[in-house]
């Protein structure tokens, strides 16, 4: 029969829904892009390692802002020398999670004490290992993180118990006749250590503690022959592993930073290229607007060369009047082609005559020279012979257009009315 989903799952995945979907001052700080990413490697680790829970705590920076963050807490198990032990741990998750690696530490009891020195945990259980080192977004993770966290323990234990001894011999023999390790264990707390013989009664004796049972086994096993468990990797192996990581990370600051700088040179192209397109217009309008001009300087100078060719001929025909003509009168130099055009030219030259004559009695009678009663008197007689004249003159343009007009429909049937 298949097995429900346990409750612890169903309480975590309930509880990363609510913390990561809530908004607000007290919402964990990470950004939307990667809320969903979080929520998977937690819920891997949780599945992978059951002694974990997950959780949100304050955390306190070094410049004492406070910000609430994501907290997985609980035990990590090792395996030294053929024995699997429980390490309980403290992981947050920082703001800049994924992206950056969480930070780790150690957290021992009372009864317990940091080995001194050790190459991964420093003295205040901040824990430094290759992984955390070497972290690569999106690649890196938390399940593999605590699988690092137990191969590295294994090989040095960051963490012993620390007991006084029962001065009672007889005790001490019964407890440790068989020379294998004991459990130091009280409550909920996890001991570690390794065989050491036991001193002189009243000495305080640092040596490892077998894990508590209720703990769930490793999940790596134990070898039968070897004792090294299933996944312990060699130092060959997690050394290349750490080099691929690296030369990924770098392979990637390298393709951003090659990225961002080509991005660079496109916009400064682009740019370029709409500057260019712009000055190409202007340039082609210029050019159509020369060209428009050109032909009409060309077709002006046409009409120049014609009148130029009309005038030349007109002095070559009228050249051998010159000598004829000196004697002539100006009033005889022009003929009028019908009674209607002489009697508008004397009709016009009559109204200029009249505007003359009253322009000088103007001037007259400003200087004083003409009496003012005898201006009004000439001024009221030109002006009635000026709009006798001008009136002929409009009359006479009639009758030259309704004539033209004649003509024009006697010559072209088609176009008259």
């Amino acid at each position: 029969m298949v097995q429900p989903p346990t409750s612890a799952s169903h309480y975590t995945q309930h509880f990363l829904n609510t913390i990561l979907s809530s908004r607000g001052p007290s919402s964990p700080p990470y950004t939307e892009d990667v809320k969903w990413l979080i929520r998977q490697h937690l819920l891997s680790l949780v599945d992978t390692f059951p002694s974990l829970t997950t959780t949100s705590a304050l955390f306190t920076h070094n410049d004492g802002r406070t910000v609430n963050l994501l907290q997985v807490n609980g035990t990590i198990p090792m395996t030294y020398n053929q024995v699997t032990y429980n390490i309980p741990i403290i992981i947050w998750l920082m703001e800049s999670y994924p992206r950056h690696p969480p930070l780790v530490f150690v957290n021992p009891t009372t009864d317990m004490i940091i080995k001194r020195p050790h190459s991964f945990v420093s003295p205040s259980g901040a824990v430094s290992i290759p992984y955390l080192q070497n972290w690569v977004y999106p690649s890196s993770n938390l399940v593999e993180l605590g699988r690092n966290l137990g191969h590295f323990f294994g090989r040095e234990p960051p963490l012993y118990s620390q007991r006084r001894l029962n001065p009672n011999p007889n005790t001490n023999n019964a407890n440790y006749s068989s020379g294998s390790s004991s459990s130091n264990y009280s409550g909920n707390t996890n001991n570690y250590g390794s065989d050491n013989s036991v001193g002189n009664s009243g000495n305080e004796v640092v040596r490892p503690a077998i894990p508590p049972r209720p703990y769930p086994p490793s999940p790596y096993g134990v070898g039968s022959g070897g004792g090294g468990g299933k996944y312990v990797d060699d130092q060959v192996e997690v050394f290349r592993r750490n080099a691929v990581n690296k030369l990924v990370e770098s392979l990637y600051s390298d393709i951003g930073s090659m990225r961002k700088a080509r991005e660079g040179e496109m916009e400064g192209l682009f740019n370029a290229q709409g500057v260019l397109r712009q000055r190409e217009g202007e340039l082609l309008r210029g050019v159509k607007e020369m060209q428009d001009e050109k032909e009409g300087l060309e077709q002006q100078l046409q009409m120049e060369l014609m009148n130029a060719d009309v005038l030349e001929g007109w002095l070559r025909e009228n050249e051998q009047r010159v000598e004829v003509l000196k004697d002539v009168d100006v009033d005889d130099v022009f003929e009028h082609s019908d009674v209607l055009s002489k009697q508008i030219s004397e009709c016009t030259a009559s109204d200029l005559a009249i505007e003359d004559a009253i322009y000088a009695l103007d001037k007259a009678v400003q200087e004083g020279v003409v009496p003012f009663d005898q201006y009004l008197r000439n001024v009221r007689l030109l002006s009635r012979q000026q709009f006798i004249h001008r009136a002929t003159a409009s009359k006479v343009r009639d009758a030259q257009m309704r004539t033209q007009v004649s003509y024009m429909a006697s010559r072209a049937p088609g176009y008259s009315m």
